[in-house]
């Protein structure tokens, strides 16, 4: 069963007994373009602490040089290096632990933050943002000539999804089996400064379907997200906490890793998910409404 965390004696044990603090973005630490009450002061008083920070989203539309630019943006202290978003990892796991070839591409169904960390990587892609795929015009396999160094097709959060990219994704796929079928994350929703979105799991989800093929996620909660992080930066896992807003991705990605995990409700899970008899069978160690209500700690 969860630690209900209320009292500020609570937060000063939880505070003390982690030296590594991991956090989710998105419903954690902001939602849109607004920070989430007392986060900027928490994490201020986490780095007064000596504490390593870590942000790790499953966001794959902006690269890390453009997150980063977000967080400056909401005054919120953080450095490149303390970023991990999915679709760098993406990036890194083609380049490293796929190897693709210098010679073959990546067919890509997403936004800038992909093509971004992709490039950094020395990976060469198509598709993504091109005009020429970013059209409603209809799509017609007659007037398509297929890129034949396409090896992989991956697939991140594209707000202009439409029938071509998914045309041609499913083109590459279905015609060469040995083609690899790669996504950012599955996450179903992403939550807006004014509610719920289609995220990037509903993005795959047609190609999946037509194909009757599954997809290799990258993002939270696959081992793949911290295998990157423990590539860049060293820590203790047993003194390491996650801290997210989704059961299914954020709480499971910390179990799968050995770290403790802190739900906070203020982004897709509400106190529905967690107790009741549909509650979740996915338990965090701890529970507290918001990532603020840690400044109480210093009142203690």
């Amino acid at each position: 069963m969860a630690v209900r965390l209320s009292a500020a004696e609570q937060y000063e044990a939880l505070l003390n007994k982690y030296d590594a603090w991991m956090f989710d973005c998105d419903g954690v630490l902001w939602r849109g373009d607004r920070p989430i009450e007392g986060a900027v002061e928490v994490l201020d008083m986490l780095r007064k602490r000596g504490n390593r920070l870590l942000f790790v989203t499953n966001n794959a539309a902006k690269s890390r040089r453009s997150y980063k630019t977000k967080f400056d943006q909401l005054g919120i202290e953080a450095h490149v290096d303390e970023i991990y978003g999915s679709a760098y990892a993406a990036a890194v796991y083609i380049s490293s632990v796929m190897k693709l070839p210098k010679d073959k591409k990546v067919f890509v169904i997403g936004m800038s933050g992909i093509e971004e960390e992709l490039c950094n990587e020395g990976v060469s892609y198509v598709g993504g943002t091109d005009p020429a795929d970013c059209t409603l015009e209809p799509f017609s396999l007659a007037d398509f000539t297929p890129d034949p160094d396409v090896a992989a097709v991956l697939c991140g959060l594209d707000s202009m999804i439409n029938y071509t990219k998914l045309a041609k994704a499913f083109h590459y796929l279905h015609r060469d089996p040995s083609c690899r079928f790669l996504v950012t994350n599955e996450d179903s929703t992403f939550p807006s400064a004014h509610g719920l979105l289609p995220g990037a799991g509903a993005i795959h989800a047609p190609l999946r379907f037509a194909l009757n093929r599954d997809p290799l996620s990258i993002g939270k909660p696959a081992k793949t997200m911290l295998d990157c992080i423990q590539a860049k930066v060293q820590f203790d896992p047993k003194r390491t906490i996650m801290i997210g807003d989704r059961l299914n991705t954020d709480i499971l990605f910390g179990q799968a890793g050995g770290l403790a995990t802190l739900l906070v409700l203020t982004g897709v899970t509400s106190e529905d998910h967690i107790t009741g008899p549909n509650a979740s069978t996915i338990v965090p160690d701890y529970v507290t409404p918001s990532i603020g209500d840690l400044r109480s700690a210093e009142s203690s």
